[in-house]
């Protein structure tokens, strides 16, 4: 498997204990890469170079070190492909004709993309309905990290919003890749009020899971996929993951 497969799959977990010995604090957030046997690495980017011959994968805390990891964690298991290539472009574009039809046309219309994909998942749309209709649609992008109400807890990474035009009296569309708990929606509807008042906010997904914690709806569903607790909606775009496809990721075993 070349590391660039490796790094598709990735996991949280807790720093072992052997990693603070490497100068790390416990409340660095690590990105894990794969399995292999834990070991002290320098800062250096060239570490990545002789991994995939060492059967080793990387371990990247946002202060530059770098680890490698042991091959006793269970890795992602892929249960079904829930949308392929074509069948998102399908989706998109189904998403585009009933964001036009809802709302009459493009006047007063705008699309605003929660980060991180849904923000491609809007310039996607926003590009269908351009060549549908031959009109601009005012696209902006939303970071709702300040919003969340986990933000204390898991110290998020702020990554920047982007509105370029005023939200008043508009009819905003927010873009999200999966809704799950509601949560993500929430955060981004009181994000989206500090930018001004809207005349409607309706809300646009790749894939609704369900499970819903909050009294949230989409107005508009690419696709409804019943999941169970443990099981996770993985989105990929080929502007973050290099492909595009939709992913239900099983269960661990004893979750």
């Amino acid at each position: 498997m070349s590391l660039r497969a490796l790094c598709s799959l990735r996991f949280r977990r807790k720093m072992p204990k052997s990693i603070e010995k490497n100068g790390l604090t416990k409340s660095e957030k690590f990105t894990i890469i794969a399995p292999v046997k834990l070991l002290p690495l320098s800062q250096s980017r060239e570490i990545g170079k002789g991994l995939e011959k060492e059967g080793r994968a990387l371990l990247r805390s946002r202060r530059g070190f770098f680890c490698a990891w042991d091959t006793d964690m269970p890795q992602q298991r892929v249960k079904a492909e829930l949308i392929d290539e074509q069948g998102l472009e399908r989706t998109i574009t189904r998403l585009a004709h009933e964001i036009l039809e809802r709302n009459r046309g493009t006047e007063k219309l705008a699309l605003v993309g929660i980060r991180t994909r849904g923000a491609p998942l809007a310039a996607r749309i926003a590009r269908k309905i351009e060549a549908l209709e031959g009109k601009h649609i005012p696209l902006g992008t939303l970071d709702i990290t300040m919003y969340r109400d986990d933000f204390r807890r898991k110290m998020p990474m702020v990554r920047g919003t982007d509105i370029p035009f005023e939200i008043d009296d508009m009819n905003v569309v927010l873009v999200d890749d999966v809704l799950y708990t509601g949560r993500t929606a929430r955060a981004a509807l009181d994000a989206l009020m500090d930018f001004g008042r809207p005349a409607t906010v309706q809300l646009a997904v790749l894939v609704d899971r369900g499970h819903r914690e909050l009294p949230i709806r989409a107005d508009y569903v690419g696709k409804n996929v019943p999941t169970s607790i443990g099981e996770e909606v993985q989105v990929r775009l080929k502007e973050e993951d290099g492909r595009d496809c939709v992913l239900l990721i099983a269960a661990e075993e004893g979750a």
